[in-house]
């Protein structure tokens, strides 16, 4: 009977891209992949280091597979594996923990899965991982509609808050071939959608002289039945060629998603970010006036150090008056080693609480703003596999989510559909009362 591994993840798209390439490994030397909740022999838990809770979920995700097999072996990886492997080591029931430039090393690493009496740490000084990548990508689901490329790794910004370039070392990226066969590959599969992630995308091609936009041209003259998204792009990497391909061409969703951070222009200089508010408002104006009907999604940061009372309000007022379509809302939480550390002005756990709420208020009316703005339109739907209670969901280009009746015929197509009506969650090609 075959051994069975168990693989969880914690954080981005880009750590489920690469538990999928350990997965992968783990098919080949013979073992059946089942889900974390299985009794398994081996459990292997990606990790992140963004926030504190993404640390204190993987404590309990370690407590939570013991109790599925006392005796399982249990390797820990990801950035916070990277970070603190001193800390990990600790808990109890953890064998070995490994950095992010051993994680697709387990197997050369580890003679056997049997737990011993020390637990081991295989962990590289960040400076190593430098000239090092793993191409990798990961699926949604088995039926082949979407995949995550990971083209990208590391970062060179400084940002004070983020310890990413501490757990993933500096900006590198896969070559441009290999990230055509890839590419190609997956669209050979069946997969519909690709979307390309990263630490930094924007940043891609840096040291191996090419850059984003050109391994975009690559991408999209691939042929086949296909649309690529891009993860998520910072604004002083977003130029007119990327904005006029995604606008021009049928292949690319008409979709970005850009960190904002803060709208307050000190607190963007406190956290060493490479822009201002006002570049920022200037650009979403350029996407939206370039690209039709677009989705523009936005990250933000609220309760960082040096965030007063009037700095959140115009963050607030900023996000209200721009045409973006959703937010996703970070609390601040101190992270080790970071330079937010020594930045005077916290504040209180509290009432960073209360402003991530203010925004997620502002967030829900985006979004329901948005969806009220596809009725009478017509958008292509990727669908998914699932027959949710008769019905068939699945994402627009512009990133709308559509349900309409389950049809098995339409199960990973991308389909025309004319919007009639929304919830505010989700748009309808009929009346949602029906």
């Amino acid at each position: 009977m075959a051994k069975k591994a168990a693989l969880y993840t914690l954080g981005c798209k880009l750590n489920y891209s690469e538990s999928s390439t350990i997965g992968s490994q783990f098919v080949k030397e013979g073992f059946e992949l089942v889900d974390i909740d299985s009794h398994a022999d081996v459990y292997v838990i990606n990790t992140c280091t963004v926030t504190e809770s993404a640390e204190k979920d993987c404590r309990h995700i370690v407590r939570k597979v013991l109790k599925n097999n006392p005796d399982a072996f249990i390797a820990v990886t990801g950035c916070y594996a990277q970070l603190r492997p001193e800390q990990i080591v600790k808990i109890p029931g953890v064998d070995v923990v490994l950095g992010s430039k051993e994680k697709f090393s387990i197997f050369s690493l580890l003679d056997d899965f049997k737990k011993k009496e020390l637990s081991c740490i295989f962990v590289s000084p960040v400076e190593s991982l430098n000239d090092d990548f793993q191409i990798a990508f990961s699926s949604d689901d088995d039926a082949r509609t979407r995949a995550f490329l990971k083209i990208q790794d590391g970062c060179d910004y400084t940002c004070s808050y983020c310890t990413i370039p501490l757990a993933r070392g500096k900006n590198r990226s896969s070559d441009p071939d290999e990230v055509v066969n890839k590419f190609t590959h997956l669209v050979e599969s069946g997969y519909k959608e690709i979307i390309l992630t990263g630490v930094n995308v924007g940043d891609y091609g840096v040291r191996i002289d090419t850059d984003f936009y050109r391994l975009l041209l690559r991408l999209v003259a691939v042929e086949g039945d296909f649309r690529i998204r891009i993860s998520s792009i910072e604004p002083n990497l977003l130029d007119d060629n990327i904005i006029d391909l995604i606008a021009g061409s049928d292949k690319m969703c008409k979709h970005v998603h850009i960190p904002l951070q803060s709208g307050s222009d000190n607190v963007l200089r406190l956290m060493q970010r490479r822009y201002t508010a006002g570049f920022f408002a200037s650009l979403i104006s350029k996407v939206k006036e370039r690209i039709p009907d677009v989705g523009i999604g936005v990250d933000v940061i609220v309760g960082s150090p040096g965030e007063t009372e009037d700095a959140f309000r115009e963050t607030h007022r900023l996000l209200s008056e721009l045409p973006v379509s959703y937010l996703h809302v970070f609390t601040y939480s101190e992270r080790p080693d970071t330079k937010a550390l020594s930045i005077p002005g916290r504040v209180d756990v509290f009432e960073r609480k209360e402003r991530n709420k203010k925004l997620r208020i502002v967030s829900d009316k985006k979004r329901n703003d948005f969806y009220r703005s596809m009725i009478g339109k017509k958008l292509d739907v990727l669908c998914e596999h699932k027959n949710d209670n008769g019905m068939i969901k699945g994402f627009s280009s512009n990133y709308v989510r559509v349900a309409l009746p389950f049809d098995e015929s339409l199960v990973n197509t991308i389909t025309h559909v004319e919007i009639n009506s929304t919830d505010g969650i989700m748009c309808y090609p009929h009346s949602s009362d029906n």
